[in-house]
């Protein structure tokens, strides 16, 4: 794609990556076939393509975001589908990213909607007001068809039934390698993920001490700063990074550490960015250390002596959902799958596997119309295959998918954590029915 910057916009940074992206693009419309939005409203603009050229027109002219522009860009779930299906290589992620940020410094959005992201921005990635932010929907969820605003009675309706308790394991401390210590691993144990689902840390530090890893959770690592990121809001998604890198960057100075795990998708996506979200800035050598050994839990697992054959499990069918910013983002597509099959499971797959199920981070709650006919459609590509239990590596797919499935949904760590001696994944039967020795950690 011929672009037309001129040499004072190509000093600036931003702009000089967004410029080399574009004139990557050869207008070939393989994007199109893959992108969940275009499927859905049919409409050009909602297309990579369409944004791209939308994007391109509004930094090559140096001009204010127009509402047309806004709303096409906002609908974009950052799936990035399109990235592992275009021939051409554009990193559409970097680029959308861009429009993001531009957009949040010159365009000013209507009050509800500066409202809704200001208050997403403050709750999500802070556990403790989350919890109370869950705690009031969940009250107030049996008003939610009283909302006049779509957006809030999703916020309302994504409210859990049961809100777990607090777990002491998400606290900055060390968990000893069961036998001979193999790898030393810091633990990113998130934010949102805290709040909704306990038991997915719970169960990665028993499986990867059982398979001996010395995990650590670091001191002062907290939210990796996706949802702000994908906002727009750079100043704020940097802020928060900043604190893993200099958490994972201490421990690396004191001790060492192998890799920097992580077990939500959306959260490994971001992180092994951080070396180009720093890349200009005074923490650039240290984000890209980091980046250099994050790694998604599957990546880790398949290094170690993972779980064998389990009769535990005896032949359970799972239905594998691949999160998008495990299969795109991060190019992982069989990991989890061949880990599940080695451990005795049946593993089966929703057609069209690539489409994302609608969460996407804040999606959900701010494009609930459109997030709501892609989740329909994956629950039921999914229940399609009569699966005993769905797994998913991303907690968001699994709050999304969760809401409408008739199936329970776990993380796949549990059920290898299962495999391999742990206690029965507690939403199979509500219960810890697996005969262990090996105690729950909380």
């Amino acid at each position: 794609m011929q672009t037309t910057f001129t040499p004072t916009q190509l000093k600036d940074p931003a702009i000089k990556r967004s410029n080399e992206i574009l004139r990557s693009c050869v207008h070939c419309g393989f994007c199109t076939a893959t992108c969940p939005t275009y499927q859905v409203l049919g409409d050009e603009l909602d297309s990579p393509r369409g944004r791209i050229y939308l994007i391109k027109d509004m930094l090559e002219n140096d001009r204010d975001p127009d509402a047309k522009t806004v709303k096409h860009i906002d609908r974009c779930l950052s799936c990035l589908a399109c990235m592992t299906t275009c021939p051409s290589g554009v990193h559409y992620m970097h680029l959308v990213d861009h429009a993001r940020d531009y957009i949040e410094r010159r365009y000013k959005r209507p009050f509800s909607d500066r409202a809704l992201r200001w208050i997403l921005a403050r709750i999500l990635p802070y556990p403790m007001r989350f919890r109370v932010a869950l705690l009031g929907a969940k009250i107030g969820r049996p008003f939610a068809r009283l909302m006049p605003d779509a957006r809030l009675r999703a916020m309302l309706e994504m409210a859990p039934k049961v809100i777990p308790p607090v777990s002491r394991n998400d606290d900055p401390q060390t968990f000893a390698s069961s036998g001979v210590r193999k790898k030393r691993i810091a633990l990113m144990t998130g934010c949102a993920q805290k709040a909704l689902n306990t038991d997915i840390n719970d169960a990665t530090i028993r499986l990867l001490t059982r398979l001996g890893c010395e995990v650590v959770v670091a001191k002062g690592a907290g939210c990796c700063g996706a949802l702000t990121h994908h906002m727009g809001k750079t100043s704020e998604s940097h802020e928060t990074a900043a604190k893993n890198i200099r958490a994972w960057c201490a421990e690396m100075d004191n001790g060492g550490l192998d890799a920097i795990v992580i077990n939500t998708s959306g959260c490994g996506t971001t992180v092994k960015d951080y070396g180009h979200m720093f890349r200009n800035e005074p923490l650039a050598k240290d984000a890209a250390r980091v980046s250099a050994i994050a790694k998604d839990v599957s990546e880790v697992l398949m290094d170690l002596e993972a779980p064998k054959a389990s009769n535990a499990h005896d032949g359970m069918v799972v239905a594998y959902h691949a999160a998008c910013s495990l299969q795109h983002g991060q190019q992982i597509k069989t990991y989890p799958k061949d880990l599940l099959r080695n451990a005795g499971f049946t593993v089966v797959e929703p057609s069209d596997s690539h489409l994302c199920c609608g969460s996407a981070g804040t999606y959900n709650l701010m494009q609930p119309d459109i997030s709501k006919k892609l989740k329909e459609r994956k629950v039921r590509t999914l229940e399609a295959k009569n699966p005993d239990v769905i797994a998913a590596g991303n907690i968001g797919c699994m709050m999304q998918i969760g809401s409408a499935a008739s199936v329970p949904i776990v993380h796949t760590v549990e059920l290898l954590d299962w495999a391999a001696g742990g206690p029965k994944p507690p939403a199979l039967d509500g219960a810890n029915t697996a005969d262990t020795d090996i105690p729950r950690l909380r």
